[in-house]
Formats: structure tokens, C-alpha cells, sequence
């Protein structure tokens, strides 16, 4: 049974039993405490928590996740992946434990032929929470199931909660045994590989309170609506139905481990390591394939990063299956071939997806080689020391700096006859794992705790007013200083102000949110922030300027205007320079993001290398002619799918409803979905004037514009510098490029001439240094300071000179200068003085510790600095001293 079929099923059968199918949640989350969707729930966490009414009774889903906290073990054991898909049924206040139960058993166990996924009984277990006495007896009664085959089980297993306060409650998991041949007898409480995790029945039925750990709380009761939240691993059920030993081999992932085993020339099943090897290289190529298809772009942090890591982890074990060079062509074909039936947008969107995934590529392959070159210098250093060990610090500078894999650190230190110390790595990698665990923690303390807004929430959705007007009168539903409910607000604090309807626009979709004033009966409140905390509810943080504000008592919202009009010009410049981008680079620049405020545009870009001027140039002129062609903007609310048909564009990541908002400027060829603040005429925003464009990671460009008057304001600076340069150059207005390019080459001219006679008058002085040569210990010394130097290259070259001049005997050159108002000292050592223990490194050192600085380099020749240029003298006494101790 393929695994398309198996969700199809699933689905089917929940369909049938009244449940509103639910499409899948992008794997990039709007959950701030998440990077991705790393569970079948996290969709579905604002109602089951109760802060969002849910939209149905029952739902049932299959949703793509993206778990990374386990990634040492993919590969290794029949079940872990990166990616997996999770089908789910779920209940909000509707069936409870009966049903959940019921269902799952009655598709289980139903033949095949009859629609179900055709199960025997005697290959399934049962698992309760210990103390879950109805759920035990109702699988009792509802199947044939023997006692035996229930298990009951700690918190550790069979209970859920999300480790903060809010639902939990026990879970009941159902296993497959694949058999003896897999592992011992007694069932999943052994648990061994031979039992396998096939779903899990999660029964939300008390609400916690004072949570030290995820299994240590206090229940304060049961919760008023219980709730059912179930998760089927759509791979495990996949490579039991495929009677294959792993999700590795079943037919979404096989076809990509194949292509790696014809590139390598090895045989999968032959050596375990390289089984290993190949089934990560396809676990991570679909992961990889299906966040790219989600708007995720290579990057050095965030999101970015786990797509980063994951792609590098594949291109690493080609490595070492033997493969040097660029298999990502092949292998993102393969798995692209067997997705695209599951999900077409991976076949739709493959010409980007390829671009970042050749480009990352090839940035790694050159990343390694850079890699080993500093490591074939480490070598030669250890073994010329005497050494047989790598330090660790610099086998976790080459992982965390260049991202060179520590086992191929390993495996070229081995086979140059030296080790690693790996506990010094190990030990630097769980310090900065803890530190990443802890700002994760402390995030999710910080943001994750939405409960506070649930009673407003469940009044029903805060109406926006303010597409047709900046003025609306309401009323006061909440209050909240501190993040606590109160009932009223006095002058001078800060609070948050829920309201039934509002004029204030929140901050969404890319534009900062509204300024203005909320007026009432006796009170001023000043707008500082609007937000959407929760999914239909408006928040206003404010200032109470004047009197006190209550809950109940009317308010008028009032829009700035002129912020207002110069927020909406800048929204849809950014939707004009979109379209712009399009025209002019193709189809591959889509939207990674943007933020619009008053005056100002700033616009992200799928694209892997910087603009010429005469693209920016283009872009910036067909912009503007859509501004001065005055094209209508028109908005229309209308179902998801219908907008997609019409080729609406959508942010990758964006979370979009049933319904959405098109906008539309000069009709299909500027096509949004955006719930933001528009012009009506493109001829409103006036001018659009691009003043940047830079990258912002290895996959990404932004473009930057100054947008209505101030771009005009701008525009009129640079008019009147040009003016002035007119002036004081004396130089036609179109001829002052030639003229500053021939002044900056006779100033680089001057500056060369300059830098000449220092070098010069530096080179006359090697006489006299040479002849300050006093002995120290058994080293010639030559310790001066030479005053000030144009540069720290020159102040060596003089060094080594001096050097040279003094011959075989043991010499040791330390020379001080100040450059740029900051001193240096660069220490220079012949072969007889490191002979004899003189080794500029260590030197240097100790000279730039009376600097106030650091400082270090080859036994040869080091450079030390600080900031303190008046202990030059002192920093030349440490070197005399280190060479008498």
C-alpha cells in the first residue's frame, strides 16, 4: 500500500465519520516559540488550548512536520526522520475517549478491501496511563483485545502536556509487533525496536498548574471542554504496510537512498556504517526538499540554519560513502519525483528549490576544501611540536565556525596518524548546546503563554474597521496590565486595551501598526502598539495619558491620518516593487518577507546573487511607471482556493484562512494576498526611490525604499549635494563622474608616493636597530620602538629584515609602533632562537598583555595589539622578560 494511499484512507474514513478535513499547516509556524511544525497539533494549539474558539467540532488532517531534536538517531533506528507526516483526528468538546478509541480500532483493523488499513488484531498492543482505569476498560469492552496486551505505563510515556501550564492529560499509544525476529517478548514496556509506536490517542482532560518539569505539576481540575488530539505516524504505518524493516525504504524515501547507492558504487546492506550513511542522505534530502518548498532558504541562523545543517549532513555522508563531488542534481530529482503525486508543489516550484539547493551545494564542497586546507596546517603544526592530538578547540572552531563535520576531522587526523581530542569537543558542544537550550526555554516562557486572552477571545473576533474608516466607537471588553486582567487604568500606566471593534490597524502581513489616540468618557489613552496576540483578537497597548479607563465604558479609536496614508503608500510600493521584481528577474523572486511603515519599504527576495545598477534601474523605473499610469487597487474577500486559481500570490509561511483578501493593483499583474492597508490609485504613492539592496543570507537579497514625500525629500538632498560639488569642482553637473574618478586617482596616486617614502625611511633605520641589538639570556635582542607606521605589514617587513641582518647567532626582533592611534608589536625569531625555546607566538603575547590587548601567531613571526599606545615601552620590557624567565 503506498503511502499516498494510506492518508487517503485515513482521511476518507474520518471524512465519513463527520470530521472537516483540514489541509496541512506550512512546516514554517507563526507559533514564536517554534521554528517549524514539529507535531501534528501545533495547527491546532490555539484550540485545544481554548484561547480561539475552534472552527469545527472534529477535524482530521495529515500534517507535515519538521523535528530536528533527534537527528544523531536518523538513520540508526527503523523509525526517526526529520521529516514525517502526521494524520490526526481530533475532537474539540465532541466525542471523548469512547470515540477516539472506537475510531481508531474500527480503521485499523477494518480489511483493506472494505476501506480500512487491515490490521490483525494479534499484532497489536495497547499502552494506558497507569491510573487511566476508563480508558483501560473501554478498550477492554470496545475490542477483543486481551489483558495481556494492555499495558499500563508512568508519566514518562503515557502522559501529555506541553511542559507549561494549560491542558494535559493521558495518552494511550497503540503498537505494532513486528515479531520475534525483531526483539524480545512483553510488549512495548520492554521498550525494544520489536514494538512499534503506530498511534497515540491524547486525551486533553485537566488543566496544570505549577509546572516544575513535564511530569512534575499540580492538576487543578478537569477542563471545561475536553478535547481529543490523536497522531498516526504516516512513515511507521507505511513500512509495516511495504513489509519493509524501516521508513527509510518505503517508496516516498527509497528512490532517493537508490540514487545515493548507484553514485557511491556501494551496496546498501553490505556494511551497516554505510546503511547508515544512506539513509541519511535520504532522510535529509526530503526534509531539505520539502522546507525549500515551504520558502526556506539556506541561512547561518534561525530556520535557515536546520535547512543549512540538514543539507550539510547530506553532502557529508556522500562523503564519506566515498562521493567528492556535487550529487545534488541527482538527488533532488529522485526525491522530488516521489513527493510531487503527495505534494505538486515540490514539482511546481522545483526550478527555485534546485537553484538554492545546487548553490548551498556548491558553497559546502568549496567550504570543505577550505576546511581541510586550515586542517593539513593544524597537522603539520602538531606533528612539528611533537604532538599527537588535535585540540578540541580547534577541531569545534573548524565544526561551529566553517562548519567542516567533526568526523571528517576524525577520519583526516586518523589517517595522518593523529587523534582528536574529543572530550574537549564534546565538552564545548554540550556548553553551547545548553546555551542554544536554555534562550529556546527561555523564549518559550517569554512567548509561548497566550491563556491570559482566552476569555476575550472566546467573545467572539475583534471587527477591524479601519479599511473604510479611521474613526470607530466601541466599547472596553478587557484590560490587562502586566499581563493580568484588571478592571480600570490610571494616568500614567501602560496596559493593554482589548476593544470589540477598532479603526487601529495591527501589526501583520509585513506593516507596522497603526498610530493614533483611543477617547472615551473622561480618558486619553495614546496608542503605543497594536498587536494580534491571538489568532481574531486586536490588542492596543497604551499609555494612559489623561483620567482612567474601565472595562465597559465606550471608546472612540482614532487613526493618524497622515501616518496612515504614508503606511498605505508604502504597502503597496512594496507590492509595485514585487511586481517589478517578477517582471524583471522572473518568476524564481518570490517574497521572503517585508516590512512597510510610513515613508519606507523594505522588500525580501528569494535570489542568490546581488543586482547590477541597470537592474535596480529597471526595477526602480517600471515601479514607478505603474505609479504614474494611476492603475486601480482593488480588494476582493473570496475563498483560499479560488484565489490560488486566479494566481494570487502568497507569502511561504503565511498562515491564510478559508477566505482571504486579494489585492490587486492594474489588475492580475500585481496579485497579492494581503490583509494590509492599500492606496486606491497606484498614482498616490507618488514616488518610489530604491536607496539599498544588500543580502541578507546566501539565498536572499532585500531592496530598500524610501516611498511619497520621502523619497521626494531624499531625492532633493542628493540634488543639493550634487549642486554643491557642482560648486566647489567647478565641473559641469555631467561631468562630475570623470572628475571625482580622476581626483580619487591622483589621491591613490599621492597616497602611494607617501606610503613610499615610509617605507623608505622605515628601511634606512635598519642600521641603527641592527646595532641595538643587545644580548638577553642567550637570544640577540632587538627590542625597539619605531614610532608611528602607515601599516602593520610594513612594521613587519621591517622586522624581518632586521632579522635577517642578524645573522645565524640566536635572534629575536620585537618591534613597536603606533598605528591608526593603536599600538602594535610584532615579534620576528630565527631559526637558532626557536631552537633554543623563543617562540614569537608566546611572545607576542606577553607583549600585548601590557597592551590591554591579545595577541599570537606562528613560532616564527606573531603580531600582538591593544588599546593603551603610551605602554609600548612596557609591552618591549615583557618580551626581554619572557625571554629571561
Amino acid at each position: 500500500m503506498k503511502t499516498a494511499e494510506i492518508a487517503q484512507r485515513f482521511l476518507t474514513y474520518f471524512e465519513k465519520n463527520g470530521h472537516t478535513i483540514v489541509p496541512s499547516a506550512s512546516l514554517v509556524t507563526d507559533d514564536p516559540a517554534l521554528l517549524f511544525t514539529v507535531a501534528g497539533m501545533v495547527p491546532f494549539i490555539p484550540y485545544l488550548s481554548g484561547d480561539v474558539p475552534a472552527p469545527y467540532a472534529r477535524a482530521a488532517d495529515n500534517q507535515k512536520c519538521i523535528r530536528t531534536n533527534d537527528i544523531e538517531e536518523v538513520g540508526k533506528t527503523p523509525r526517526h526522520g526529520t521529516f514525517f507526516q502526521m494524520l490526526g483526528n481530533w475532537s474539540f468538546g465532541d466525542y471523548f475517549k469512547e470515540g477516539a478509541i472506537r475510531y481508531a480500532w474500527e480503521l485499523l483493523t477494518t480489511s483493506e478491501a472494505d476501506g480500512g488499513l487491515g490490521f490483525d488484531p494479534k499484532d497489536l498492543w495497547v499502552t494506558v496511563y497507569e491510573d487511566d482505569d476508563e480508558a483501560h476498560d473501554l478498550w477492554r469492552r470496545l475490542t477483543d483485545l486481551p489483558e495481556e496486551r494492555i499495558q499500563r505505563l508512568g508519566k514518562d510515556t503515557n502522559y501529555w502536556s506541553t511542559g507549561l501550564p494549560g491542558p494535559a492529560g493521558p495518552c494511550s499509544e497503540i503498537f505494532f509487533d513486528r515479531g520475534p525476529e525483531y526483539g524480545i517478548d512483553g510488549g512495548p514496556a520492554t521498550d525494544d525496536d520489536r514494538y512499534v509506536e503506530i498511534w497515540n490517542l491524547v486525551f486533553m482532560q485537566y488543566e496544570i498548574t505549577n509546572v516544575q518539569s513535564k511530569y512534575d505539576f499540580d492538576i487543578v481540575g478537569e477542563l471545561p471542554a475536553k478535547n481529543i488530539d490523536t497522531g498516526m505516524g504516516l512513515e511507521r504505518i507505511a513500512f509495516i504496510k511495504q513489509g519493509v524493516d524501516n521508513m527509510y525504504e518505503t517508496d516516498q524515501v527509497r528512490p532517493v537512498l537508490d540514487r545515493a547507492v548507484a553514485l557511491s558504487g556501494r551496496t546498501y546492506g553490505a556494511d551497516h556504517e554505510d546503511d547508515v550513511r544512506f539513509r541519511v542522505v535520504a532522510d535529509h534530502v526530503r526534509s531539505s526538499l520539502m522546507l525549500m518548498a515551504d520558502g526556506v532558504t539556506p541561512a547561518n541562523d534561525g530556520r535557515g540554519y536546520i535547512l543549512r545543517r540538514l543539507m550539510r549532513r547530506a553532502i557529508r555522508s556522500m562523503r564519506l560513502l566515498g562521493v567528492e563531488g556535487p550529487t545534488f542534481a541527482e538527488l533532488f530529482a529522485a526525491s522530488r519525483d516521489a513527493m510531487k503525486d503527495a505534494y505538486p508543489e515540490v514539482e511546481a516550484d522545483y526550478a527555485r528549490i534546485s537553484q538554492y539547493a545546487l548553490a548551498e551545494e556548491a558553497t559546502f564542497l568549496r567550504t570543505l576544501a577550505a576546511g581541510e586546507s586550515i586542517l593539513d596546517d593544524s597537522l603539520v603544526q602538531t606533528k612539528a611540536a611533537g604532538g599527537t592530538t588535535i585540540p578540541g578547540s580547534e577541531a569545534f572552531l573548524l565544526h561551529d565556525t566553517y562548519g567542516f563535520p567533526i568526523d571528517l576531522t576524525l577520519e583526516i587526523a586518523e589517517e595522518a596518524g593523529l587523534t582528536v581530542d574529543r572530550a574537549a569537543f564534546d565538552t564545548l558542544m554540550q556548553e553551547q548546546r545548553a546555551r542554544a537550550k536554555a534562550d529556546a526555554k527561555s523564549r518559550k516562557r517569554q512567548l509561548a503563554d497566550t491563556s491570559v486572552y482566552r476569555d476575550f477571545r472566546a467573545a467572539g473576533e475583534t471587527v477591524f474597521t479601519g479599511y473604510t474608516d479611521l474613526e470607530t466607537e466601541s466599547s472596553v471588553l478587557g484590560i490587562l496590565v502586566d499581563g493580568v486582567s484588571v478592571d480600570r487604568a490610571a494616568a500614567g500606566q501602560i496596559a493593554e486595551v482589548i476593544l470589540a471593534e477598532t479603526a487601529l490597524y495591527a501589526e501583520s502581513g509585513g506593516q507596522v501598526a497603526d498610530k493614533g489616540v483611543i477617547v472615551g468618557p473622561g480618558y486619553e489613552l495614546d496608542v503605543i502598539d497594536v498587536q494580534k496576540p491571538v489568532a481574531g483578537l486586536i490588542s492596543h497597548t497604551v499609555e494612559v495619558t489623561t483620567g482612567e479607563v474601565a472595562v465597559g465604558l465606550r471608546a472612540t479609536t482614532i487613526v493618524d491620518a497622515a501616518n496612515r496614508r504614508a503606511a498605505r503608500q508604502a504597502h503597496s510600493a512594496t507590492h509595485l516593487v514585487h511586481a517589478a521584481l517578477r517582471d524583471t528577474l522572473g518568476k524564481s523572486a518570490t517574497q521572503a518577507g517585508s516590512l512597510n511603515r510610513a515613508g519606507y519599504m523594505r522588500f525580501d527576495f528569494t535570489w542568490g546573487q546581488s543586482l547590477s545598477d541597470a537592474t535596480k534601474s529597471e526595477i526602480e523605473e517600471i515601479a514607478n511607471n505603474a505609479v504614474r499610469d494611476n492603475l486601480e487597487v482593488t480588494t476582493r474577500v473570496l475563498p483560499l482556493d479560488e484565489a490560488r486559481s486566479l494566481g494570487a500570490m502568497a507569502l511561504f509561511g503565511e498562515k491564510y484562512g478559508d477566505t482571504v483578501r486579494m489585492v490587486d493593483i492594474g489588475g492580475p499583474w500585481s496579485r497579492e494576498l494581503c490583509a494590509g492597508t492599500h492606496v486606491s490609485t497606484s498614482a498616490e504613492i507618488g514616488l518610489i526611490n530604491l536607496v539599498g539592496e544588500s543580502s541578507v543570507g546566501a539565498s536572499n537579497r532585500r531592496v530598500e525604499a524610501l516611498v511619497g514625500l520621502d523619497a521626494f525629500r531624499s531625492l532633493a538632498a542628493e540634488r543639493a549635494i550634487v549642486s554643491q560639488l557642482t560648486s566647489t569642482l567647478k565641473t559641469p553637473r555631467d561631468q562630475l563622474p570623470a572628475r571625482i574618478a580622476e581626483l580619487t586617482a591622483s589621491l591613490k596616486a599621492a597616497e602611494k608616493k607617501i606610503a613610499s617614502f615610509e617605507a623608505k625611511a622605515l628601511g634606512d633605520r635598519i642600521p641603527a636597530l641592527v646595532a641595538a641589538a643587545t644580548p638577553v639570556g642567550a637570544q640577540l635582542v632587538v627590542a625597539e620602538s619605531v614610532g608611528t607606521a602607515a601599516s602593520a605589514d610594513d612594521v613587519r617587513s621591517l622586522a624581518l629584515q632586521v632579522r635577517e641582518r642578524l645573522g645565524s647567532q640566536a635572534g629575536v626582533v620585537a618591534l613597536g609602533a603606533e598605528i591608526g592611534g593603536r599600538p602594535v608589536v610584532i615579534v620576528a625569531t630565527n631559526e637558532a632562537a626557536r631552537a633554543g625555546g623563543a617562540k614569537a607566538g608566546a611572545l607576542a603575547k606577553a607583549a600585548a598583555t601590557a597592551l590591554g590587548g591579545g595577541g599570537g601567531g606562528r613560532d616564527d613571526v606573531a603580531q600582538g595589539g591593544g588599546t593603551d599606545a603610551s605602554a609600548l615601552p612596557s609591552a618591549l620590557d615583557a618580551v626581554k622578560d619572557a625571554l629571561r624567565a
